[in-house]
């Protein structure tokens, strides 16, 4: 039997646990994989009491998750008890969060659950607590680093079946993105995206359109040099290289349908550039998807959204996505380091537009 996913609580007070409550309530008309939530039993319980939710819980091992997620929320106890309250930040909640995120990467690291699925954390609890990483996804490249060497980069990916985006900057100011804009930045986004894909999506050629910086993509140099000068050698590098990819191109018609037909990644300059599109198109099924990690991590498309912790009203959407997402990118893996010639994730490559016609 397949190792379960293993679902971090992300901040207690917040939506995690309504988010994982409530998928857990629709596992069976969701298609939902086996997971493990790990965190503390009793703030999971508290939840659901407050929710009106009659949600049994197991707490039990990986190894015994599966027989028993048809009758109960299996949870891996991790960590302090939860002392805050639900919808308000709390800095007490750090340990609770780190503790959660510690033993589900213990449990992919030992091969007793096959992919890490993150619940949103709040970066403002977790640096008031000392927390030194940007947020999960570079506390996760730390923990993934082998003794002595450097950790590895990932890169984000927000995936949806209508638009598949990365933004090769992140959480900087715009005005910080042309100086961080580089070629070598750019041609390493792009061998690590079209490697996950290959390998994690199915996607045996997978076809990426690089967004260009500047409006019209520069004009040919008239309203902006970093199209010219950065955009464009970095993707005939890639050529070079065999990886199928285009660009600059002007990102004001790259996302209608017909568009979309033509790739299978948008690469965005910067965050707002392709996070709109995506978020516009899926807000309720896109999925955080860290590529470039020697494990697979998803994570729903939102916040902590404690305005409606513990109201019932949070929408478990995003994460049910990223759990059936996990999981077919796991057995995608394991299908790839076996020699199989077709890839169980193949589906989920292909609900894609632009992989569709591949």
């Amino acid at each position: 039997m397949a190792a379960p996913l293993a679902v971090s609580l992300g901040d207690p007070a917040g939506i995690g646990p309504d988010i994982t409550l409530g998928a857990w309530t629709r596992r069976e008309q969701a298609g939902l994989p086996p997971f493990i939530v790990t965190g503390d039993p009793a703030a999971i319980a508290a939840r659901a009491r407050r929710l009106g939710l009659a949600v049994p819980l197991a707490e039990t091992t990986p190894e015994e998750a599966a027989a028993c997620f048809g009758t109960a929320l299996p949870v891996w106890p991790a960590g302090p008890a939860f002392t805050g309250t639900p919808g308000t930040p709390d800095r007490s909640s750090a340990a609770c969060v780190l503790a959660s995120l510690e033993a589900a990467l213990d449990l992919v690291a030992s091969g007793r659950a096959a992919a890490i699925v993150t619940n949103p954390l709040a970066k403002s609890v977790m640096y008031g607590a000392g927390f030194p990483f940007p947020g999960h996804t570079e506390y996760l490249a730390a923990k993934a680093a082998a003794p002595g060497q450097p950790a590895p980069r990932p890169v984000m990916m927000i995936w949806s079946p209508a638009l598949a985006v990365v933004p090769a900057t992140i959480h900087i100011p715009y005005r910080d993105v042309p100086a961080r804009l580089t070629c070598d930045l750019l041609v390493e986004t792009g061998r690590i995206i079209a490697r996950d894909m290959a390998h994690r999506f199915g996607v045996a050629r997978p076809r990426l359109a690089f967004c260009g910086l500047n409006p019209h993509a520069g004009e040919d140099g008239t309203l902006g040099t970093e199209d010219e000068a950065v955009v464009r050698p970095a993707v005939a590098a890639l050529r070079r290289e065999g990886i199928d990819a285009a660009g600059p191109l002007p990102a004001d018609t790259l996302f209608h349908a017909e568009a979309r037909a033509g790739y299978d990644v948008a690469v965005g300059m910067y965050h707002d550039q392709v996070l709109i599109p995506a978020k516009t198109l899926a807000f309720h099924d896109g999925v955080n998807v860290t590529l470039g990690l020697p494990f697979i991590r998803t994570s729903p498309d939102h916040g902590t959204a404690f305005a409606i912790a513990g109201t019932g009203t949070a929408n478990p959407s995003s994460l049910m996505a990223a759990l059936r997402l996990a999981r077919r990118l796991a057995d995608a893996e394991a299908a790839c380091k076996a020699g199989a010639d077709r890839h169980p994730a193949g589906q989920a490559a292909a609900e894609t537009p632009g992989a569709m016609r591949a």
